[in-house]
């Protein structure tokens, strides 16, 4: 097997509602140009028509010419769980890692390309590197700030990541029949989810209870703090690509 790349990115680090997801994608080196020619570019430049579209051809695609992409998918109850001991950058280098390990068979014929979440992006690769432990030795990593912007592998994981996270919101909204909107806080729609979801007798799941828009929602409905999640093992997080389509 020739060199591959790599390409690692996440969507839904900021929202106050629903999961984190991060994609890897993995492709023969010379694949490169196939994504350049399907129009591939970071997600934020794109529609969400045309994210969706270009998506399906990715995912199309990678069952032609061997491409694997490894998608995780962490709810808001694990990331509440890492928060109590842990930080977002540290729970991103878990999630990258783990992304990269469904993504490929570890060899030492690769190169990752990491969109960086950390203000120091080369401690980022370097994280990265430990969490994958000695197979970590054998990859060469990029790891650079708005890689989703400069790389095309690493813009293709990013819609990959874009995608499957608003397909998980939708899948929320039509459960709860609520309006999550984009779940960020700037989002009316997710402010106005957050305030009704915040007045029932218990935080819904869907709700990132570390997060500080939750918590005065909640304060102000029952002028009491929001209570913790249920102390437990961080386990495993669903990463079946076919579970998100």
């Amino acid at each position: 097997m020739g060199e591959r790349h790599i390409g690692v990115d996440e969507a839904g680090r900021g929202p106050a509602i629903g999961p984190l997801v991060v994609c890897a994608l993995s492709i023969p080196k010379e694949d490169r140009n196939v994504l350049k020619n399907i129009g591939v570019d970071d997600s934020k430049n794109l529609s969400k028509i045309r994210r969706e579209s270009i998506h399906a051809e990715i995912v199309s695609i990678s069952k032609l010419r061997g491409w694997e992409i490894g998608l995780i998918c962490c709810d808001a109850g694990k990331i509440d769980r890492w928060m109590e001991s842990g930080t977002l950058n540290t729970l991103e280098v878990m999630l990258f890692a783990e992304a990269i390990t469904k993504a490929t068979e570890i060899t030492s014929e690769f190169t990752l390309f990491l969109d960086a979440c950390d203000v120091d992006a080369e401690r980022f690769g370097r994280n990265v590197s430990s969490a994958l432990g000695e197979s970590g030795n054998g990859f060469k990593i990029i790891s650079k700030h708005r890689m989703d912007s400069t790389d095309v592998i690493t813009g293709a994981a990013s819609i990959i990541a874009k995608v499957n996270r608003d397909l998980a919101i939708e899948k929320l909204s039509k459960e709860l029949g609520v309006d999550l909107g984009s779940g960020y806080p700037s989002d009316t729609k997710s402010k106005t989810a957050i305030e009704d979801l915040c007045s029932e007798e218990i935080p819904n799941d869907c709700l990132r209870r570390k997060w500080s828009n939750v918590e005065r929602a909640w304060m102000m409905h029952h002028q009491k703090p929001i209570p913790p999640r249920e102390i437990g093992k961080f386990r495993g997080v669903q990463s079946a690509l076919d579970e998100w389509n």
